[in-house]
């Protein structure tokens, strides 16, 4: 045991000398958290748009308010034709225009319904119909606040209830996602690459032949890693709660229990990736194509794997973030307790088992 401890402590020794990867280590959780966080978020704020008013009464301004008023508008201007409306979109000034029509006020006094057009710069979808259905929010909640506890003929009343995330935050999203991705990168590569240095620098075999068990000198350096990936768990959970605010819902002991879990997976695919490896370029590159692309893509974070092809769909449940990504998500937003994980818990342990088994045998053959 205390050769063991003399292996962890060295390299320890090893990682605080190298600034790099310190950065790495614990820098880039804190970059990329705070990048999806703020800027990489699918939420739609603060766009800008043009109002056509043909009505220009009471009702007609008091919509225009409200719209303004919103933290997803941003009225740039009132136009004065529809003449003027395929210009601003052109120049790229307003990503949507209201049109009022004529007798607004009118039609809702008299015959109690209006409408309404809008028109949206569809050269980007997603942003296009995100803006249609908050502008359709807004004028039904409009609507709402002008008939009060009128009864209208033929109206009918919609209650919509968003469970677990009722502001339709991206944070909610991207925080299991980004824990997920920090998580699988840092610990796999990093494991992957110093094991792949001892090798090219040729200090592995002179560890390896020392009276400790060659399996026990790979898992000493990957020690460290998951003492310094806690470090990360916590700077991450501290910042989506006081910063992003994404609440922890659900048993903090259970997640990072879960989590703990994941970095074994991930550093038990590091020494997979590093005994077959034979340079730290070949290393890296394994590390971030094989594994950065399949977690962007294929672990439900970014894309709905439910809209893949079959073969995309199946290809997914070898990937070790979209079972990691579903616990936290589970965990943090909805609150579930272990009962409701287990699967992904199973799994997530199971691949641990076969990835560090397969690890283990390729070192002993290898090396001797």
């Amino acid at each position: 045991m205390k050769q063991f401890i003399s292996f962890v402590k060295k390299e320890f020794y090893h990682i605080f000398r190298d600034r790099r990867t310190m950065f790495i280590l614990l820098g880039m959780p804190v970059v990329q958290i705070v990048l999806f966080g703020f800027a990489l978020t699918n939420e739609v704020k603060n766009s800008r748009i043009a109002v056509l008013d043909h009505a220009k009464d009471n009702e007609s301004s008091v919509l225009i308010n409200q719209l303004d008023a919103s933290k997803y508008f941003d009225v740039q201007q009132i136009i004065q034709s529809d003449h003027e409306i395929e210009p601003i979109f052109k120049q790229g000034k307003v990503k949507m225009v209201v049109i009022i029509p004529p007798s607004f006020q009118e039609d809702l006094r008299h015959m109690n319904k209006s409408s309404i057009q809008l028109i949206a710069d569809a050269s980007d979808p997603n942003v296009a119909n995100t803006l249609t259905n908050y502008a359709t929010a807004l004028i039904m909640d409009y609507q709402k606040s002008i008939t009060q506890n009128q009864k209208i003929p033929y109206t009918i009343n919609t209650e919509v209830r968003m469970l677990y995330n009722p502001q339709l935050k991206g944070a909610y999203n991207f925080v299991p996602g980004v824990m997920a991705m920090v998580l699988l990168l840092v610990c796999t590569m990093m494991t992957a690459i110093t094991i792949v240095r001892e090798k090219e620098m040729g200090t592995m075999e002179v560890m390896l032949v020392s009276p400790m068990k060659p399996q026990l000198v790979v898992m000493a350096k990957a020690v460290p890693y998951l003492l310094l990936s806690t470090i990360n768990i916590a700077t991450i959970l501290l910042l989506s709660v006081f910063v992003l605010e994404v609440p922890i819902n659900g048993s903090i002991v259970l997640l990072v229990a879960a989590s703990i879990l994941f970095i074994l997976v991930s550093l038990s695919l590091g020494l997979l990736i590093s005994s077959g490896a034979e340079s730290q370029q070949t290393a890296m590159f394994i590390s971030l194509v094989a594994l950065f692309l399949p977690t962007i893509m294929l672990s439900g974070f970014m894309f709905p794997i439910e809209n893949m092809p079959l073969p995309l769909r199946t290809f997914s449940n070898i990937v070790p973030a979209k079972w990691y990504y579903n616990i936290v998500k589970g965990v943090m937003i909805k609150g579930l307790n272990v009962f409701g994980i287990w699967k992904e818990l199973l799994i997530l342990t199971g691949m641990m088992l076969f990835f560090l088994t397969i690890a283990i045998r390729q070192f002993k053959i290898r090396l001797q």
